[in-house]
């Protein structure tokens, strides 16, 4: 069951892809799933959206907008295990840009420490371990927060955007990239036969995992429609909120500020 706005109403069932299952059980099996799934994570970004993925970070990146100057800039990357969004923001600002990397699987973890080191980017980007649902630091803590194709496996997405607006300072901005609803006739029924045949067959064949992607392709299906995610942004607090599609509405790139 699920309130109207679209969250989770804690206490009771939520989704995992199409299945209904209790809430405090979903983040187990969202965990093994990135667990399975963390080795060829970017390769399969990159075959399952024909590396489009690459440019939807770049243009989030873009919208952080990090200053390109000596001036001090910390941003919060939530469920960003492997570091995509975290490199494209510190390598946009200025020496005195970091990132704080937040993400609930280690194996993901693991994997963009590595990336880091090998892009000697260890310094600038850190990676901690933590649940979006209680962000491990302090009120007020950062310019800008981030989350790219994570928000729609947290159990409690309500919960997750409040903490979110908790640990953002004042005139800071929250930017959220997640799979949408196609709005273009006729790429719609084409987008629901590849995510629902292809993406999985390439799962199997590439990193042995059938049920791991079909799951994210089910939950891109549950996941709240833009204006309903706008309200639930709003809900949490922020303001000037909006949207903007992607590639017919593949995707959406979510907008709000903490006033």
């Amino acid at each position: 069951m699920t309130a109207t706005n679209g969250a989770p109403d804690p206490g009771r069932d939520t989704h995992f892809g199409f299945r209904t299952v209790g809430i405090d059980r979903k983040q187990a099996m969202v965990d093994e799933v990135f667990d399975k799934v963390a080795p060829r994570y970017d390769l399969m970004n990159d075959l399952m959206s024909g590396g489009l993925h690459r440019v939807w970070r770049d243009i989030l990146a873009t919208a952080v907008n990090p200053p390109r100057n000596e001036r001090s800039f910390s941003a919060l990357d939530v469920a960003g295990g492997t570091g995509d969004v975290a490199f494209r923001i510190v390598e946009a600002g200025g020496a005195a840009t970091r990132v704080t990397v937040c993400d609930i699987n280690e194996e993901m973890l693991s994997v963009g420490r590595k990336r880091a080191a090998q892009r000697g980017l260890d310094s600038r980007v850190s990676f901690m371990a933590g649940n979006a649902e209680s962000l491990p630091f302090a009120d007020r803590n950062f310019d800008a927060c981030t989350v790219a194709f994570g928000i729609r496996n947290v159990p409690r997405i309500d919960i997750a955007l409040g903490e979110v607006f908790r640990v953002l300072r004042p005139g800071s901005r929250f930017l959220c990239l997640e799979f949408s609803s196609v709005a273009v006739p006729g790429l719609d029924a084409l987008y629901d036969f590849y995510s629902f045949n292809v993406i999985p067959a390439l799962g199997r064949a590439v990193a042995g995992e059938t049920d791991a992607y079909r799951y994210l392709v089910e939950s891109i299906r549950r996941f709240p429609k833009p204006t309903a995610f706008a309200e639930m942004i709003t809900a949490a607090g922020f303001r000037r909120v909006g949207f903007r599609a992607l590639t017919g509405g593949v995707v959406a790139l979510h907008s709000g500020w903490r006033l």
